[in-house]
Parts: C-alpha cells; structure tokens; sequence
C-alpha cells in the first residue's frame, strides 16, 4: 500500500468514511452513474406525491403549470450545472466546513443549526407520505388539509417505525444512500407513470385536447390556497431547491463527483420527479376531486385531503401503497444524510452514525405533525428563502474574490471566529425582503433571487471593508 493511499484510509477511519473536514480524495471519486440514480430516485420520490395535488388545489391553468414547470426545472439544472457542481468539483469540501473557512466556527454553528433542523422537518414530510401508504391496510384516518396535530395512536405507532428504518439507512453513509436511490428510482418513477395511465383513463381523456382542459384556463383556488400564475410556478419550482443549488447544499453530495458535468444528472430528478412526477400525482388528484366525497367537502368550503396513500392505492392498488413507501424514504433518506452532516459541524467528534440517527429522530417527530406535508409548498418556498442567500456567499466568493480583492477563506486565514461580513449580508438581504414579501404580500419564491443577490454583493462589499480595516 502506498502512503498515499495510507493516509487517506487513516483519514476517512477519522472522518467516518465520509470526509467532513478533508477534501474527498481521488480514489473516492464517483462517476454521474452514482448521481443519475441519487437525483432520479431522491426528486421522484415523496414530495411529488404531495406537491402535485397541491398544484391543483392552487386553481393554476394548463399553460401556467405544463410551460411553467418546463422552463423552472430547467433554470434549477443550470443551477447546479455551473453553480454548485463547478465549485463542488474545485474545492471538493462540505457545504458545512465550506463556511466555516469563510465564515468562521462561531457563526457557522448557528448557520449548520438551522440547515439541519429544517432538513429535519423536509424529511419529516416526507415520513408523514410514506406513512399514509403504511396505515391503509390498518384501516387509518388519513390527516386533512388542514390538520396540525397526529389524529391517532395507529398514526403515531407507523409514522415511528418509518422514521426508525430510515434514519437507519441513513445513518449508513452516502454508499449507502446512493445504492439505496439506484435500487428504488426504477420502481418508483414506473409507479407514477402506471398511475398517470391509469388516472387519465379514469378522467376519460382522450386526446391531448382533453388532457389541456384537466387545468384549462385555470379556476378559482381551493379554499385556504393561493392562486398561482405562470410565474408563481416558474420561480417556485426553479427554487423548490434553493437551498441545495444556490444554497450549496449540494457542495456536500457533487464533492464526490469526478467532472462538473456530473450536475446535468439532476436533470433525472427534474425532469422524471419535478415534471412527469407532479403531473401524474396531480391527476391521482383530480380524480379524487370528482368523487362523492371530495364534492361533498367542496360543497362545505373544504378542501378534500391530500391523502398520497389512498390517491396511489386507488389507482394500481398494492403497487401504489409500495411507490408511496419508497418514495419517501428515497426523499428522506438522503434528506435526514445531509441533515446530520449539518449536526455533525457543530459536533465533529461525534461519528456520523450518531448525527444521523439524532437527524433522523427530530425528522420522525416532526412526521408525526401532518402540517408539514400538508403545507409543502410554504415550506418549501420559506425553506429556500432562508438557506439560499448563505449560498451566494460561498458563489460570490469563489468567482469575484480576485476581482474585488478579498481574501479567500478569510476566517481559516485570519483566525476570525466570527465573520461580520457574512452576518451582515445574510441578516440585511433577508431581513429586507422577508419586510417586503409580509408587508406587500409578494410571493416569497419572488424574492428568493433578490435576496440571493443580494446577500452575494453585500458580503463582497463588507468583506473589502472589514479586511482592510482588519
């Protein structure tokens, strides 16, 4: 065995495995193989069982959401193309100790907290979808629309043995994860074309003319939902990932990928997840909403539940409870693995396997709350707004250091513990627009970009001035 190779085995017994604090080395290095079936199983998977029925209660028109689903999913695969796999490939570090080099260990622990507490709850969601598969043969009330609180014991004994098996699997590591997507992917993406076959044949379509008219020129929004245009699609579903593209989340998944090419994969997951997936899930949707019972709560200014379970079951039966069972675990799994390599930032000699058990436990209480699920689409657009502006810091740093005159890495330079800059330009970018999305009721998707850019220009700017002054 060669020194090389010697030191890196050392290293990765110190790290777990996975390399938290060390560039990945060359001989760990995965090809888009790995990737493909990762993106295509964690995007085709839970979430879409959700958010395309949610699209429907919204009152969004054929265009609005066919074209405007199209053209978001393609801005987010540029997005990890020449964002997060460009500088992942480069640096070949975790998102996590990515900031801690810019930002220093005191303000990053704060940062890595709330990134893997609201991966937590991403992933909990994802537990309450699998678990409204598991609790059909138990005959179990599935939660509504608007519930908050578990509405059972049957609900609360599944939701925790999901929660259990998955931070298990989790707790393996990214091997572990990814053999678990590539496994899973194929059964799930033919689960939601066999359930778009089958709900459009219960619809009665017919021709493409038929299809068009499921949404037609749009309609008034379920009640307690928003309505959504053309650009509400557009920029939620473009930043629906935020916080793992220009969030640079993803730094800590493509830093194992030999070329940045590597982030064209992600097209699996937009365009198989975020795009066949939403809309197959959305017609299980709107045959639902054409039976007695949803008309009935419709008819009481209800909105019917959103039930992944029951809608998949309905249409290819036991195949469909199993999509569903996979579907979230392939959404938490990898969820619940970056959640833990947030904890384990602030924890670092805790092993890997602890961190992601501790992830995996908070995900599981937070599935026991339907509210999760049931509000993904104002999660999912708080969640990015939240964690995408932190990304720019790392973005703007790499590509405009040399041009402004900054240091790179400037707390591993200087020593700062607690970097200004950064706390400033996150706080100020949103801050700012959060103020603008609450007081003028803008969409917060909207916003996501400004504040993005924002952020990025702010730390620039206030990193030229407190490293002259320093």
């Amino acid at each position: 065995m060669s020194q090389n190779h010697h030191e890196e085995d050392i290293v990765e017994e110190i790290a777990g495995g996975e390399f938290e604090r060390e560039p990945v080395p060359q001989s760990k290095l995965k090809s888009w193989k790995s990737f493909l079936g990762m993106y295509a199983g964690e995007h085709a998977a839970g979430t879409e069982f959700v958010i395309g029925p949610l699209f429907l209660t919204t009152g969004v028109s054929a265009f609005d959401l066919i074209v405007g689903l199209l053209l978001g999913n393609l801005m987010a695969v540029l997005s990890w193309r020449f964002l997060t796999s460009e500088i992942a490939v480069k640096r070949r570090l975790t998102l996590y100790y990515q900031l801690e080099k810019i930002c220093g260990k005191k303000l990053v622990i704060g940062y890595n907290l709330a990134n893997g507490i609201l991966f937590c709850f991403l992933a909990g969601a994802m537990i309450t979808v699998s678990a409204t598969a598991v609790g059909i043969p138990f005959n179990m009330e599935m939660p509504k629309l608007t519930d908050t609180l578990p509405n059972g014991p049957t609900w609360i004994i599944i939701v925790l043995v999901i929660g259990a098996v998955i931070s298990l699997i989790a707790s393996k590591g990214y091997d572990t994860v990814s053999k678990a997507a590539n496994w899973m992917s194929p059964i799930i993406v033919l689960a939601f074309v066999a359930c778009g076959i089958v709900a459009l044949q219960q619809l009665g379509v017919g021709s493409f003319e038929d299809f068009w008219n499921i949404w037609g020129d749009g309609g008034e929004p379920f009640p307690g939902q928003v309505k959504y245009t053309f650009w509400h699609v557009f920029f939620w579903s473009w930043f629906a990932n935020g916080a793992m593209h220009i969030g640079m989340s993803d730094l800590s998944v493509f830093r194992f990928a030999k070329k940045a090419s590597s982030g064209w994969t992600t097209a699996a997951g937009m365009y198989v997840g975020h795009y066949m997936a939403w809309i197959a899930a959305a017609l299980l949707y709107a045959v639902y909403v054409q039976s007695p019972e949803a008309q009935a709560l419709l008819s009481q200014g209800q909105a019917p539940n959103v039930a992944p379970g029951p809608l998949a079951y309905n249409a290819i039966g036991v195949f469909g409870i199993l999509a569903v069972v996979l579907a979230g675990w392939t959404t938490a799994n990898p969820t619940i693995y970056r959640a833990g390599l947030a904890f384990q930032a602030i924890m670092p000699k805790t092993s890997t396997f602890w961190v992601t058990i501790l992830a995996g436990s908070i995900a599981t209480v937070a599935g026991l709350f339907p509210a999760f699920a049931m509000k993904l689409l104002d999660f999912v657009a708080l969640y990015g707004f939240i964690l995408a502006p932190v990304g720019a810091v790392i973005v703007f740093e790499h590509f405009f250091h040399k041009q402004v005159g900054i240091v790179k890495n400037y707390a591993e330079v200087s020593g700062e513990k607690f970097s200004k800059s950064v706390l400033l330009a996150w706080g100020i970018s949103f801050g700012l627009f959060y103020f603008i999305s609450i007081q003028f009721e803008v969409f917060l998707s909207f916003v996501t970009l400004p504040a993005w850019l924002l952020c990025g220009v702010l730390f620039l700017i206030f990193s030229k001035k407190f490293q002259k002054k320093f």
